[in-house]
């Protein structure tokens, strides 16, 4: 997932948050209400969406965003925190709010470990991507000279397609060229 976005916003550390349930407008204003300048925004299939930097280094700000405050009054979001710690190699991480709570929150490095409301909300779609359950260890582990670190992104990429299958959501431009910022 990271291999997509890093290329359209080389030298930002980004989050990409889907939302339905508030209109752009209001994802936008609320994103630059937790001092997160939206980098790039848009809408497609009953999603606002927008690309933002994870941290305000400007304001010295490095906390997350409370994204739980964002989806307030029924609305929910989908968050895709593309580099948590590209310096300490932490993987992305995926989020799921939806009326002010965090229903599911996963690691790409682990997503057999989910936590939120109900960490089971994407359990079946998860268990048929073989990213959890019996088959979703590397059957190549054992063999001499093989590192599961060579197929981490096409894991990442598996889990993406599951995640946007599941919401069904929009691929938007990943460009800042081809976006209204």
């Amino acid at each position: 997932m990271t291999t997509w976005m890093r290329g359209s916003f080389a030298g930002h550390e980004v989050n990409l948050v889907f939302a339905r349930g508030m209109t752009l407008d209001v994802l936008t204003r609320r994103l630059r209400g937790a001092r997160r300048e939206p980098l790039a925004y848009g809408e497609a299939g009953g999603w606002a969406w927008a690309v933002h930097d994870m941290h305000d280094h400007d304001a010295d700000d490095y906390d997350g965003v409370d994204y739980d405050r964002l989806c307030r009054d029924g609305a929910e979001v989908v968050v895709f925190e593309t580099e948590p710690c590209s310096a300490k190699a932490h993987p992305p991480s995926f989020t799921y709010c939806r009326d002010g709570r965090t229903v599911l929150y996963l690691s790409f490095g682990s997503p057999q470990l989910r936590s939120g409301e109900n960490p089971d909300h994407l359990s079946p779609e998860l268990l048929t991507a073989n990213l959890i359950g019996p088959d979703s260890e590397c059957a190549r582990e054992a063999e001499p000279g093989h590192d599961c670190f060579d197929h981490r992104d096409e894991d990442h990429a598996r889990l993406v397609r599951a995640i946007a299958g599941f919401f069904d959501l929009p691929s938007p431009p990943l460009s800042p060229e081809v976006c209204a910022s």
